[in-house]
């Protein structure tokens, strides 16, 4: 196990992403073929059952599967990877790490409770349970932006005092303002911003990596950029606005019409061309329709060619 801290969690990492059939069953070879891709495509790392591995829509057998696939191939190829054990029921997260332990992942990604809005003393019972039963591995608090529970830096930095399990947080970036209050947080946490924006984040010295959804569209032109952010952050930079106007005309317009983060995750990954996970989404959630995929492939090759090398 490649055992993880605040000073080594950075970098791109790449998520797990569900190929559903026809018949909503997980296709598990596609599934292997996947992992099999990530861990050579040169990312910091894989992680599994975040938003966009429908962590969910799974049964607890199909959430056991995804893990042991993981770790194994993982583990054969020398890959740092992260477990979500993730639900929004507390009862089933704590069941789920404790059916995970043995596969020893380098952290534990969990979610506060997501039916009601805890108070401080639960946010504060909540993760003391998860600590007690992840020991000795870490945490990642992932806190995505349609949590219920809102946290705001001045309470990251509370959780890092009072848990100093936790050594990371995966968040949704904000404005000048939020940059500003998470410099003193990312003191004590590694700080993960969303993919799309992982320049920016640096340039304000306050992200250190990503769970990346531009590793979604390619995971080894993903790591390459970051490589770049640490060697001529200016060029990164001017990528990322390149990748901003791909997302406004690509991407947004999806998301304005109503489709899931999973769905987004899943299309790029199907217009990047490396993967065979398709953009078929678990009932009853939809995914965006196939056809869609080459035009966007002909936008993404005139604007952002560094992520289409290979299609």
């Amino acid at each position: 196990m490649t055992v993880l801290n605040k000073e080594n969690l950075w970098g791109t990492w790449a998520t797990v992403l569900l190929p559903i059939n026809a018949d909503e069953s997980i296709d598990y070879p596609r599934l292997q073929n996947e992992l099999d891709f990530l861990v050579q495509s040169g990312v910091s790392g894989v992680y599994s059952n975040g938003t966009a591995g429908e962590f969910f829509n799974q049964t607890e057998f199909e959430f056991d599967k995804v893990s042991e696939m993981l770790a194994v191939t993982c583990r054969r190829a020398k890959v740092p990877f992260q477990i979500g054990t993730c639900h929004m029921s507390p009862v089933i997260s704590l069941a789920r790490l404790e059916r995970s332990k043995y596969l020893e992942p380098g952290a534990f990604q969990i979610i506060l409770p997501d039916w009601l809005v805890l108070s401080t003393a639960e946010q504060h019972d909540f993760i003391q349970r998860v600590v007690e039963i992840a020991a000795p591995i870490p945490l990642v608090l992932y806190v995505p932006g349609h949590a219920k529970t809102k946290l705001a830096p001045s309470d990251f930095s509370r959780l890092a005092d009072a848990f100093p399990q936790i050594i990371g947080v995966k968040v949704a970036s904000g404005d000048q303002e939020w940059y500003a209050q998470m410099k003193s947080v990312s003191r004590k946490l590694a700080v993960f911003v969303p993919g799309h924006r992982l320049a920016t984040g640096m340039k304000e010295m306050v992200g250190v990596g990503s769970y990346s959804n531009m590793a979604c569209l390619n995971p080894t032109a993903a790591q390459k950029w970051y490589r770049l952010m640490l060697e001529a952050l200016p060029a990164a930079l001017e990528i990322e606005t390149r990748i901003l106007e791909f997302f406004k005309q690509c991407i947004l317009p999806y998301h304005a019409a109503g489709y899931s983060d999973p769905a987004l995750d899943k299309f790029l990954a199907t217009v990047g061309g490396w993967s065979e996970v398709g953009t078929r989404l678990r009932w009853p959630y939809r995914g965006i329709d196939s056809g869609e995929v080459l035009k966007a492939i002909k936008i993404g090759r005139n604007i952002i060619p560094e992520f289409f090398s290979n299609n």
